[in-house]
């Protein structure tokens, strides 16, 4: 493919420092500093540079990546070229920036997408940085009409030397494996789900009713094998659709089976049991939130795993008005929907049944009295959201999902996994 030859690097003169702040000025304490942004949820400003780095922004494809350069002495941004989509072609790049600029280190940076994490951690086992960039919190430009690979390339070379670029959660591999089985079990739901609707709404045109108050009971399932159609074509079509519907119901159940057998033996397992404390998180829904959270360690605070499930209110404030509307949904909505989905749970009243009380068994003190309280606090929220003229119940159901995920942070820090098998790490 087509490449560009690196230009000679430009005498470019350092972009201008802040004075240096008065000896006494207690604004300007580093530890204060540090203990302000602390509180506020701000990020850690990025480490000071010992030497000279090499910011690389890639636009990655599948045939092809774009690459720019951004060097940390300089304010401009070089447009390396395109080179080939495979893993040889990086490793190659890593070669020829590493001879070109010894004793740089480099480090790159590239949105998610269809790729994934493997790009990462190859240029990491090869001893250059890496990080994966969400794309909906890279910065844009409104008014930009132009969009082309270099620019989106030159964009991130630029922004991650700038240290506007935050990098995603990279699951380690066998992590990725888990979330990978238990997403796979999800889309089979999905379509179980699609599959009766289009069975109820073909019954309907039909003006086929049925008079029992829950579907998908046994009673409905007998109802279903007594339904006979005019035509032979339409009784096909409904006895297809019923196939299609009776098949997920299988493959969901060996895919429940698998995943009770694969989080045995996962290192996560010990979060996942002590998240089955509370009431509503099964050990289906405590490996999914561990799989698709990763580690809660990660999360300095409970309401940063609020923000990221995308279970906070949204807000629109100008001058003295403040509005709040719904949730946000940003984030993981498979562990949202998990999480509400929990959360309707704690409308009954509190108590310890036997299913919860077998979950419990052989974990910490600490890990019950927090399921117990829990319980506790949820169900008179729930009360009090849900009193006379006040909020609907799925209203309700997801402010309590956003104070689940406090608890469910709070557990999953009291536990800690098991060590990582080196069989674990290999690509």
């Amino acid at each position: 493919m087509k490449t560009y030859i690196l230009r000679d690097p430009k005498t470019v003169e350092p972009q201008n420092r802040q004075p240096n702040p008065p000896p006494n000025s207690r604004r300007n304490d580093p530890a204060i500093t540090a203990t302000v942004d602390a509180i506020c949820g701000r990020p850690a400003p990025p480490p000071a540079l010992s030497g000279p780095v090499l910011f690389l922004g890639l636009d990655v494809h599948n045939d092809s990546i774009a690459v720019s350069l951004a060097p940390s002495d300089s304010t401009e941004v070089r447009r390396y070229g395109i080179i080939g989509g495979t893993h040889d072609d990086v490793l190659k790049l890593i070669k020829k920036l590493s001879a070109a600029h010894p004793g740089a280190a480099l480090k790159f940076c590239y949105e998610a997408g269809p790729r994934g994490y493997p790009l990462c951690r190859f240029i990491r086992q090869h001893g250059a940085e890496c990080i994966i960039v969400s794309p909906s919190k890279v910065p844009r430009q409104p008014g930009a009409r132009v969009k082309t690979d270099r620019r989106d390339a030159d964009q991130l070379a630029r922004l991650y030397r700038a240290g506007e670029l935050t990098g995603i959660y990279v699951p380690d591999p066998q992590d990725e494996a888990v979330r990978d089985l238990i997403r796979a079990r999800y889309q089979v739901q999905q379509q179980q789900h699609r599959a009766r609707q289009q069975l109820k709404m073909f019954l309907l045109r039909q003006n086929i009713r049925y008079a029992g108050t829950t579907s998908w009971t046994a009673a409905h399932l007998r109802f279903l094998a007594t339904v006979k159609l005019a035509f032979a074509e339409q009784q096909f079509v409904f006895q297809e659709m019923v196939n299609v519907i009776s098949e997920a119901g299988q493959r969901l159940e060996r895919y429940e089976k698998q995943i009770a057998a694969v989080v045995e033996g996962w290192r996560w397992q010990p979060v996942v049991q002590a998240l089955t404390s509370l009431r509503g998180v099964a050990l289906l829904t405590g490996a999914t939130l561990v799989a698709e959270l990763g580690d809660l360690e990660r999360f300095a605070t409970a309401p940063q795993l609020m923000s990221y499930l995308g279970l906070c209110p949204g807000e629109h404030t100008s001058g003295e008005t403040r509005q709040q509307g719904g949730i946000t949904k940003m984030g993981n909505g498979i562990a949202r929907k998990a999480m509400i989905e929990a959360a309707w749970q704690y409308r009954v009243p509190a108590r310890i049944s036997r299913t919860v009380l077998a979950r419990q068994e052989g974990l910490p003190k600490a890990v019950t009295e927090a399921a117990w309280n829990a319980q506790t606090r949820l169900h008179q929220r729930y009360k009090h959201l849900t009193g006379v003229g006040r909020k609907k119940s799925q209203v309700a159901a997801a402010a309590l999902g956003r104070e689940l995920s406090g608890f469910v942070w709070a557990i999953g820090r009291m536990v800690k996994p098991r060590a990582v098998q080196p069989e674990t790490v290999k690509q």
